[in-house]
């Protein structure tokens, strides 16, 4: 059950990752596309996950966040699971450098509705109010389709390509670049 808002959109709300969320976060791990972007080459157990919500969501160097479609009369603080639904996860890895890196994920079921570039929005705005961050970066795999065009609808810029970088789906696959300056965003 994700936690207290952090920011607020048009449909949108991004929520804190919980540990009660590992449940919802283990289908992350079965996506191949989404998981390399965690480094993680395989799936996990729900004990795993919670390993990963301890090791990786709770520390002071990187941030995660649920975005979230609230029911009108959710609560601000901690809603009950018929009260909001999870519908992307964004990770942002070392926000406390200069480039932090983001991952999104958003399950299938919620795809074509506009919530990956949507979540992603409403992490640079409170990644570029909350952090000293010159430029946020994201890694997106070739025949991840979806995730790079929610990156470029948010206004990355495809910055490059490592060839052949992580095996997915049968074959080694490109690793595209993206980037987004400070600057850019305000503009």
């Amino acid at each position: 059950m994700p936690g207290p808002i952090l920011e607020v959109g048009d449909d949108l709300v991004l929520r804190t990752v919980e540990r009660d969320d590992a449940a919802f976060l283990q289908r992350l791990f079965t996506d191949p596309y989404a998981r390399l972007g965690v480094h993680a080459g395989g799936h996990k157990s729900e004990a795993e996950v919670e390993a990963f919500v301890e090791s990786e969501v709770e520390d002071d160097d990187n941030a995660a966040y649920l975005a979230c479609v609230d029911s009108e009369d959710a609560p601000y603080d901690h809603p009950d699971d018929e009260e909001t639904t999870p519908v992307a996860f964004v990770f942002a890895s070392h926000v406390d450098r200069d480039r932090p890196g983001l991952v999104l994920w958003v399950p299938e079921q919620h795809r074509g509705e506009g919530h990956g570039a949507a979540a992603l929005e409403l992490v640079l705005q409170g990644l570029f109010r909350t952090y000293d961050a010159h430029t946020v970066g994201g890694e997106v795999l070739e025949g991840d389709a979806y995730t790079r065009e929610a990156f470029e609808a948010a206004g990355f810029t495809d910055e490059g390509r490592g060839r052949e970088v992580w095996f997915a789906e049968g074959e080694y696959q490109d690793v595209i670049e993206y980037g987004l300056l400070r600057e850019e965003w305000e503009a």
